[in-house]
């Protein structure tokens, strides 16, 4: 199924305030717009620098640009089409501090 990014405009906001992470996300946005899911274990295979999040979470934390950012999405599958929202994106020392407080799992800022 096709990958509908449905809050694409977040990352374009943290593109435009880290102005150095341009190149690295536009190739994971690039890898997302040929990517064929059918279930999660699909994420992993396409890119294979994300890790799928537990605790009946839905979400899968993506590595990008050599592991300098981390963004973390909820997934959906649908009939048609699989649906990912970002809910939080920022540099991996600040992902490092979120994960600390268990936050990783439940955290919604978008």
């Amino acid at each position: 199924m096709r990958v509908h990014l449905l809050t694409k405009h977040t990352v374009e906001r943290f593109i435009d305030s880290n102005i150095q992470s341009k190149a690295s996300f536009e190739s994971w946005l690039d890898t997302l717009r040929c990517a064929d899911w059918s279930n999660p274990h699909d994420i992993l295979t396409s890119i294979n620098s994300a890790d799928l999040l537990g605790k009946g979470s839905n979400k899968v934390v993506f590595n990008i640009g050599g592991n300098k950012y981390r963004m973390i999405c909820e997934y959906h599958f649908g009939r048609r089409k699989v649906r990912l929202f970002v809910n939080w994106i920022g540099t991996h020392a600040e992902y490092t501090k979120l994960c600390k407080t268990g936050r990783q799992y439940t955290i919604d800022d978008y």
